[in-house]
């Protein structure tokens, strides 16, 4: 009789809250930008398999005495832990010669197959790969997945949990790369900048994906990079109940977006006829840099991209209806993950890598409208008149980034057709 799959605690409380854990033998992913936490977040996965007397195999580029004091600003002492080979640190030089290599993808294979051959050494219980992204950058996508496939059922067949690292996808190639690679984990975790929270440490958004098994399904959190505890989360089951608000029509069109203007007011799209079903928040930073790899991508390929910006009116905010970040969530939740979302003034903006077209448009208009807050008819028409959208398809005038940024944020002063669907 086979025996039952355990759940282990990671160490990652929302993952422990809303999972119970880490199925054993199960293949995690961490993916994130610069600075969001990952090494962190490896750190305390590691932790906590030491705290179980488990012995985890972590692998780095970083130098050890680096990583040891990345740790103690969490208040982990991995010294002591790697003392009592409750973890072994195992350094791995990333490939800085590859374009020099007659065979790129061979020379690849060899350092992930390199994994297994450490691991059957050592025969860990739990291993973190802090990160892989420069391993893998094969051109035949194909290989890639058959190789990484060979290595992680390899591990799995020792009922090893892993955690492998991965930065931020900044091209499409690279999203390619990412996608082979995470269509064979167990579940995912993304993890999102954002702003400073009131206690001025760093933070932002947590999303965890099942893709097989936790059938408890996707769930997101605001988490905080805390000095001597590390990343943590407020996350409950409970769902708050809806603050009451005035259902009394508040006019006849958003103030931002009068008639006459390029944005338009969503009371004025009609959906009735569009289908009603996660996407990722960048910093303005981040997402510039996001936006100007696309536009060299089109300008290189051709390959169209489409933006939108949907412009909240801040006299409803006033009055207690509704929030930016409300409508940022609203957005977040009827967007695919691959899609890039940021917060600009009052406007939220939305980076999707393939042309849309008017009926796509209308059908992310339905699900935003069914994101919003609260989903009772009197809610949705007194707030809609103060959200407006406008769309752009990127063509040769977009040049970079702030160009096409200035032109969302400002759009009352440009040209009625440039650049419209």
């Amino acid at each position: 009789m086979m025996e039952k799959i355990q759940l282990l605690a990671s160490g990652i409380s929302l993952v422990d809250s809303a999972w119970g854990g880490f199925y054993r033998g199960g293949t995690y992913m961490v993916i994130g930008a610069h600075k969001t936490g990952k090494t962190l977040l490896s750190l305390q996965y590691a932790k906590e398999s030491a705290g179980q007397k488990e012995l985890c195999l972590y692998f780095t580029s970083k130098r050890p005495k680096d990583l040891i004091i990345q740790a103690a600003s969490i208040d982990i002492d991995l010294q002591e832990l790697m003392n009592k080979n409750l973890i072994i640190v195992v350094r791995v030089v990333p490939p800085t010669d590859i374009a020099n290599v007659p065979n790129a993808d061979q020379y690849l294979i060899e350092y992930l197959n390199n994994i297994v051959t450490i691991v059957e050494q050592y025969k860990p219980s739990k291993i973190v790969f802090d990160e892989l992204t420069p391993f893998i950058g094969f051109q035949n996508i194909n290989l890639l997945q058959e190789t990484f496939l060979k290595n992680i059922e390899a591990i799995e067949d020792f009922g090893i949990t892993s955690l492998f690292i991965f930065g931020e996808p900044a091209t499409q190639s690279a999203e390619q790369i990412i996608d082979a690679i995470t269509a064979y984990g167990t579940g995912m975790i993304y993890l999102r900048n954002g702003v400073l929270t009131e206690k001025k440490y760093h933070g932002g958004k947590m999303t965890i994906f099942p893709n097989i098994g936790h059938t408890q399904g996707e769930f997101s959190a605001d988490y905080i990079i805390e000095p001597d505890k590390g990343i943590t989360t407020d996350f409950k089951h409970s769902i708050v109940s809806p603050v009451l608000v005035s259902t009394d029509a508040p006019g006849p069109g958003s103030m931002v977006a009068p008639k006459g203007h390029m944005y338009r007011s969503l009371i004025d799209i009609d959906t009735n006829e569009e289908q009603v079903t996660h996407s990722n928040y960048y910093n303005v930073n981040d997402f510039n840099l996001l936006l100007n790899n696309q536009i060299a991508l089109y300008k290189s390929t051709g390959q169209i991209f489409t933006m939108l910006s949907f412009r909240l009116d801040m006299e409803v905010e006033r009055k207690g209806l509704i929030t930016i970040s409300q409508l940022q969530n609203a957005v977040r939740l009827s967007t695919d993950r691959k899609d890039k979302i940021c917060i600009i003034l009052n406007n939220v903006v939305v980076l999707i890598t393939r042309e849309v077209d008017q009926k796509g448009i209308k059908g992310l208009i339905a699900k935003i409208k069914a994101n919003l807050p609260r989903n009772d008819p009197d809610f949705i028409k007194s707030v809609i008149p103060f959200i407006s959208v406008y769309a752009i398809r990127v063509d040769e005038n977009v040049h970079n980034a702030n160009e096409l940024l200035d032109v969302l944020v400002g759009i009352e002063s440009q040209d009625k057709n440039k650049f419209g669907l």
